[in-house]
């Protein structure tokens, strides 16, 4: 048992030097991240236990529709939990206000009481960090419940597409004003 325990003492140590070495002067959370990598790995690792156990059988390629619906939808989706001001109370426990973004948008800074927190709060307020979770689960819920997700994504398809219009209606009036 004391082998066994030196051994991880003297991983674990290599491991805060290599952190350390890494982070220099800057504070990453380095604990924070690999706790939420861990989460992420778990959740995918998790779908593809309970697919396999159920017999669900991975499509042999995405149809364009699908590929199409799933990308624009993780874009709005993500972009409206890490920016929008409605979605603000999601985040609160791990950013901090800090102004306003683009239109409808929302600046924020995260918190830094813990690796956890602060790992937290750069995945809730940065939508390309979120595109990732947004996109696993979008891909797993195709292979659980298809149109349920088809019918979310494209919600959020659709949205973008508004977000877009309503963009280039505002640009159009700019013109036409002078």
């Amino acid at each position: 048992m004391g082998d066994a325990t030196e051994m991880t003492h003297g991983v674990a140590e290599r491991a805060r030097r290599e952190a350390d070495a890494y982070r220099g002067d800057n504070p990453r959370p380095l604990e924070g991240y690999t706790v939420v990598l861990a989460i992420y790995g778990a959740l995918v690792a998790l779908a593809g236990v309970v697919a396999a156990a159920t017999g669900r059988k991975l499509p042999e390629r995405w149809s364009v529709q699908d590929l199409l619906t799933v990308t624009i939808g993780t874009h709005k989706l993500a972009r409206t939990v890490s920016k929008d001001a409605v979605t603000s109370p999601l985040r609160a426990p791990f950013a901090r206000y800090a102004g306003t973004g683009g239109p409808a948008e929302v600046m924020e800074e995260t918190r830094h009481g813990s690796a956890l927190r602060h790992s937290l709060g750069e995945l809730l307020t940065c939508p390309f960090c979120l595109d990732m979770w947004v996109a696993t689960a979008f891909v797993i819920g195709l292979i659980f419940a298809p149109r349920p997700t088809r019918l979310v994504a494209g919600t959020f398809t659709a949205l973008a597409g508004a977000d877009f219009l309503q963009l280039a209606y505002a640009r159009a009036q700019q013109i036409t004003e002078g």
